[in-house]
């Protein structure tokens, strides 16, 4: 609990310090009545906006640029030493999940396009940096606007540290295929991690689709697109 609060708290400081100056949750303190419970957690205060879509950005490759610099600022707090237990979000860890859920798909070129972003993912060479923070599931839904303009990036609950190629997911949840170059452009992502943030995209996707695609149309259209965008992607490269 309290590694985890230190590691909120600086992602916190990199999200102040980033130039996109995105708004972001700040902790509130409880009053009155206390409510036992068996897991951590935390509350803060309501922050107004709109979740962020692909089509609703006044100034897309605006909000591309933003985007990278908010993860430029949360890439330069240092990391804590070893034994912080905050490294997670492994592709081999998902490979078993990510190639059940591509076979019971609808199958044919569908799921060989699938088969090929994911091998690409896999074949790409690992991290070799220093760790870095990472926001975990830096995805459309953790994306607030006011006026079709980015306005906070909320759910820290993924935060970690290690490979930020899983935050690349947001490439192909938010952007379009004429922003994503923009986005990758400010951030400065070289090829190999573009691959495995492809695959990372991929992966969360097919993992929403399968278990909320079904009872949740909102979720079922925002992961068959971003499904839809890693193969289009892809396709123009591999």
């Amino acid at each position: 609990m309290g590694r985890r609060a230190g590691a909120e708290g600086a992602c916190v400081a990199a999200a102040a310090r980033a130039r996109a100056e995105l708004g972001h949750p700040r902790a509130a303190r409880a009053r009155g009545a206390r409510v036992r419970v068996s897991v951590p957690l935390s509350v803060a205060r309501w922050l107004e906006g709109d979740v962020a879509t692909a089509d609703g950005f006044a100034d897309p490759a605006g909000a591309a640029v933003q985007l990278a610099d908010f993860l430029k600022g949360l890439q330069r707090i240092p990391v804590p030493d070893a034994g912080h237990g905050l490294s997670r979000w492994s592709l081999v860890g998902r490979d078993e999940a990510t190639r059940t859920a591509i076979r019971a798909s609808t199958g044919g070129v569908l799921a060989d396009a699938m088969t090929r972003v994911w091998d690409a993912a896999l074949a790409a060479p690992a991290w070799d940096g220093a760790p870095v923070w990472f926001h975990g599931d830096f995805h459309t839904g953790n994306l607030l606007t006011v006026d079709g303009h980015l306005s906070a990036v909320i759910d820290f609950g993924g935060l970690g540290v290690g490979d930020p190629a899983c935050d690349l997911m947001v490439a192909w949840t938010t952007l379009s295929a004429e922003t994503r170059p923009v986005f990758r452009a400010a951030l400065g992502v070289d090829d190999a991690t573009w691959a495995r943030g492809r695959g990372f995209a991929l992966a969360t996707g097919l993992n929403a689709y399968t278990h909320h695609g079904a009872t949740n149309p909102r979720v079922a259209a925002q992961t068959r697109r971003q499904i839809d965008q890693t193969i289009a992607d892809a396709a123009c490269t591999l």
